[in-house]
Formats: structure tokens, C-alpha cells, sequence
């Protein structure tokens, strides 16, 4: 059995992505790891940090991220496909450039593709997810949040990058990753693992530069452009205190960028969202009693499933 990590990025050291621990975190059980480089700015030394991991299993694919894919985030989706599509391995691991692995969840992921390898009907492995919010002590809880994920699938041509790079469906015909018909969903097993999710984790500033890149290939560069024209130049997070407070612990790799941070004081730990920015969805008042329900019946209410799940 071979397994292949994958994935995609661009200008990940300026916006503080953590590429490198992502890559990092599940070289102990993959045979190989491919991952798309888009040419970034000058300033931008993505590319050179990934090869400086010096593992001779990462193969780099250098790209450039065409304008016009910049429609409602179809150039993840593709960018993910140009990775997929050079793995070699049986099973394909695909983490996003701020998904990292803990090592204590290693031995159960590579001991289910191990198990499930001749069951045809499995097409991929669905994990649990924690969201880190604003540090590394905060993840939601709250409704809307998604709690599962694909994230292993078989190496198969007609599995797909799906949408905005979210997720991946089987496709019966390929023109794009939102086209309206031809695809379905696929039928997966749970793994005893989780994703730490540290999309949300930066400097306020870098924040910022963050969701207006993330912005910029959903509606475009000009309206984006639009958009962020007065816009404060640090993100607001919020209150932390509405969110859960983590007491486990997180992966090895990210011990060195955990001891590095540096942005705690601009943080506000406790009061209310302040009234003159559009507040985040878990403090508006529907996903707050959305929130309170779930916690009181110890289970999700409503939310989207990309899949069929099996027995494990």
C-alpha cells in the first residue's frame, strides 16, 4: 500500500501559512508528497522553504494562478487536481496549506488505509476537524463550523476537487469544480483522527491580508479591491471567550511557530464585539441559540454532509 500527501499554495510565507508543518506533519506515513507552488510575489519565499525541508519524497509542481480562475474559488479546486493528478500513491492524503496532522493520530490513519484498501466501495477517509480561532488556546464551537471533512481519497481520475477546494465528489463528467450536474458524492469511512485547522491563527495585519487574498479568488481582483478600500488594516477577532478553550495539545512541528507568537496583546479576551464592524457569524444571535441547541442535545442540528458515510 502506498499513500501520497498532497496540495496546493500560494504566497504561503507572507500570509502565514504553515506549509511547512503541514507538509511536515504526515511525511511519517506517506510515501511521497506533491504540492502545487504557485508563482507568488517577489516577496514570497514559499517555494524556497518547502524545498529547504529537504525530503527528497516532496515533489514540487511549479504553477501560475491564471486571473480568470479567480471566480468563486474555482482556482483551489484546480490547483488541488494539479497535485492530485501527479500522486502515484493508492490512497491520496490532501491537507490545505494551514491543516496540520498530530502525530498521535499517525498510527490509526495509516492502520485504516491499511484496513480498508480492498474495500472497492470506500472512496475516502472522513476526519473530525478543531478550528483554531485568533491563538492556539481558542477553537469554535459553534454552529456552522464544519465539523468533518474529507480529506483521504482513492486515487481514482474521476474524483474531483470539488467547489472551492473544500471537498471532493465523484464526477461522471469533468468541466469544472461548480458545475451544476454530473457529479455525486462519495461514499466514505471514518478515521479516528482529526484536523487542527489554523486558518484563523495570525497576526491581526497578516489576518487581514489573508481574507483579502482568500476574497480575491472568490469574487476578483477588482471588486476586492473594492471591498477593502477603507477597510481597517488589522482583523478584529473578537472576543475569544465565546469560543472553547483547548487544553490538549498540539502537534510537534508546531511547537517552534506556537513559542513564536506574538500578537497575544492584540487580543481581547473578553467584552463585546464591537459595534462598528459587521459581526462574525458566531456572534450573531441565530448562530448563538443555533450554538446553545446543538450544546444542549449533544448533537449537530441541520449542516451539510459531502457524503455518504459507511462503517469504518
Amino acid at each position: 500500500m502506498r499513500i501520497s500527501g498532497f496540495s496546493f499554495v500560494r504566497n504561503g510565507s507572507k500570509l502565514y501559512y504553515p506549509v511547512v508543518e503541514s507538509i511536515r506533519s504526515i511525511l511519517p506515513i506517506v510515501d511521497e508528497f506533491v504540492i502545487a507552488v504557485g508563482e507568488g510575489d517577489p516577496d514570497d519565499d514559499t517555494r524556497e522553504r518547502i524545498a529547504a525541508i529537504g525530503d527528497p519524497r516532496i515533489r514540487i509542481i511549479d504553477t501560475r494562478w491564471e486571473e480568470k480562475y479567480f471566480k468563486k474559488g474555482i482556482i483551489n479546486a484546480l490547483q488541488t487536481d494539479v497535485a492530485k493528478a501527479a500522486c502515484r500513491g493508492d490512497w491520496l492524503f490532501y491537507l490545505q496549506a494551514d491543516e496540520v496532522v498530530h502525530e498521535k493520530d499517525l498510527p490509526a490513519i495509516q492502520a485504516c488505509c491499511e484496513a480498508l484498501l480492498d474495500r472497492e466501495e470506500v472512496e475516502g477517509l472522513l476526519f473530525r476537524y478543531r478550528h483554531f480561532w485568533g491563538d492556539y488556546d481558542h477553537f469554535h464551537i459553534s454552529h456552522g463550523w464544519y465539523p468533518r471533512e474529507i480529506r483521504i481519497v482513492r486515487n481514482r481520475p474521476n474524483i474531483h476537487s470539488w467547489q472551492s477546494a473544500q471537498s471532493f465528489r465523484r464526477f461522471t463528467h469533468y468541466d469544472n469544480p461548480r458545475q451544476p450536474g454530473g457529479h455525486h458524492k462519495l461514499f466514505v469511512a471514518p478515521v479516528d483522527a482529526e484536523i487542527y485547522h489554523y486558518g484563523w491563527v495570525r497576526p491581526p495585519h497578516l489576518m487581514q491580508n489573508k481574507r483579502r487574498a482568500l476574497d480575491s479568488v472568490h469574487w476578483g481582483l477588482r471588486r476586492v479591491d473594492a471591498m477593502y478600500a477603507g477597510a481597517p488594516a488589522e482583523f478584529d477577532y473578537g472576543p475569544l471567550d465565546r469560543l472553547g478553550r483547548f487544553s490538549g495539545t498540539h502537534p510537534a512541528v508546531m511547537k517552534e511557530r506556537i513559542a513564536s507568537m506574538d500578537w497575544a496583546h492584540k487580543l481581547r479576551q473578553s467584552g463585546a464585539p464591537d459595534p462598528r464592524r459587521a459581526p462574525h457569524k458566531h456572534e450573531t444571535a441565530r448562530y448563538r441559540f443555533l450554538t446553545a441547541l446543538e450544546r444542549l442535545a449533544g448533537r449537530e442540528i441541520g449542516g451539510f454532509r459531502n457524503y455518504h458515510l459507511l462503517s469504518s
